[in-house]
């Protein structure tokens, strides 16, 4: 039995504290609109708001995620955005009033990425080609 080529991941939950803000950060610095998602068992206590996906396309997504229980901050899963050069979403990371942790860099054959932290706490990546 072969091992699956297939993309196991489908979809990130990126946990916050002040929706309104980590909202505010995430679409200024990848420059998107996020849209909000009903509770998937009207449960009230949980907010969310997706980044956009095409339905048909074999790329993932996922949503900021406000919930009971579960706290933003570093040390766990790291997220990389895909990005044409990562360095355009970087510079706009401070003024969204996020901190990058590691400015561009290069990875080898794999291309180039960046470490940030978003206004909640959590520490996320950028990802390019080029």
């Amino acid at each position: 039995m072969g091992m699956s080529t297939k993309n196991p991941f489908t979809w990130i939950e990126i946990y916050v504290e002040d929706m309104a803000r980590a909202q505010q950060f995430y679409e200024s610095v990848l420059q998107v609109e996020l849209v909000e998602l009903p509770s998937p068992d009207g449960n009230t206590d949980m907010q969310m708001m997706c980044f956009p996906w095409n339905e048909n396309e074999k790329d993932i997504s996922g949503a900021l995620v406000k919930m009971e229980g579960m706290q933003p901050g570093a040390g766990g899963t790291l997220v990389y955005f895909a990005c044409d050069d990562c360095a355009t979403e970087i510079s706009r990371v401070e003024a969204a009033g996020g901190q990058v942790l590691q400015e561009k860099f290069q990875i080898g054959e794999f291309g180039f990425c960046g470490i940030c932290m978003d206004v909640e706490g959590n520490t996320i990546g950028f990802h390019s080609n080029k």
